[in-house]
């Protein structure tokens, strides 16, 4: 059964998350883009705070602009984005040597690689030869998302049918699978069929429904039963991550 992530600014969102119920934390700040890296200040206070309750995820940004890792201590899991990275046919290479590097200073931490959707737009990799690169490096997780925010939801720019189709070679390789972008309860509901591992928030946990807003927990709530199959979910919980 798929499980709920909620993308945190702060330890007051990450309080609210937990509180409606979701499995997984992930720090980012969504001022700064799709995957939008957070201070270092912030994502300690939430790894403190949330204290092993659940797992703990962050966003390092764009591979093009923060390469860096800058310490992981207490992470779970962490991601960098492939924008902009599409015509370089060294980001393989790229992405792997941050990796190793953040993996030298906290080995228990997750390499989380990132296909966008919208990859023409990105000027990214396509997701198939980002599903090909996890494979290669014997990682285990995969976030489908999309680099634009602009309203537009993962099933704008990838068909249903192509969505459980990639979800289905993560099965078969062995690799968990999140799905992201502007997720409301209506793509939710139709991207259960694709059976990923997680379904990835921010927008549609927020009051109003805006990413710019704060996680509220009643919103998390929500989207937690429908994401277990739960009846009776209000229908106006919109918006993704």
């Amino acid at each position: 059964m798929a499980e709920l992530l909620v993308s945190v600014r702060s330890v007051a969102e990450a309080a609210a998350a937990i509180d409606g119920g979701a499995a997984v934390i992930d720090v980012k700040e969504p001022a700064n883009g799709s995957l939008g890296r957070a201070s270092d200040e912030a994502v300690a206070a939430v790894v403190r705070f949330v204290a092993g309750r659940r797992p703990v995820s962050a966003a390092l940004g764009e591979l093009r602009e923060e390469p860096a890792p800058r310490g992981g201590a207490g992470l779970d899991f962490v991601k960098w984005g492939l924008a902009g990275c599409g015509d370089n046919p060294a980001w393989g290479g790229r992405l792997s040597a941050a990796a190793a590097q953040l993996r030298r200073a906290t080995p228990q931490c997750q390499m989380v690689a990132v296909a966008y959707a919208d990859w023409q737009r990105a000027r990214a990799p396509e997701p198939a030869a980002v599903l090909d690169f996890v494979r290669g490096q014997g990682w285990q997780t995969v976030l489908i998302d999309t680099w634009g925010k602009n309203g537009q939801t993962l099933l704008d720019w990838m068909p249903l049918e192509e969505v459980a189709r990639l979800c289905r070679r993560c099965r078969a390789a062995g690799v968990r699978v999140a799905l992201a972008g502007s997720l409301g309860l209506a793509e939710i509901g139709r991207l259960r069929a694709a059976a990923p591992d997680w379904f990835a928030v921010r927008s549609a946990a927020c009051r109003g429904g805006q990413r710019g807003q704060a996680v509220c927990p009643q919103r998390v709530r929500h989207l937690a039963r429908l994401i277990r199959g739960a009846a009776g979910v209000p229908s106006g919980t919109s918006g993704g991550s």
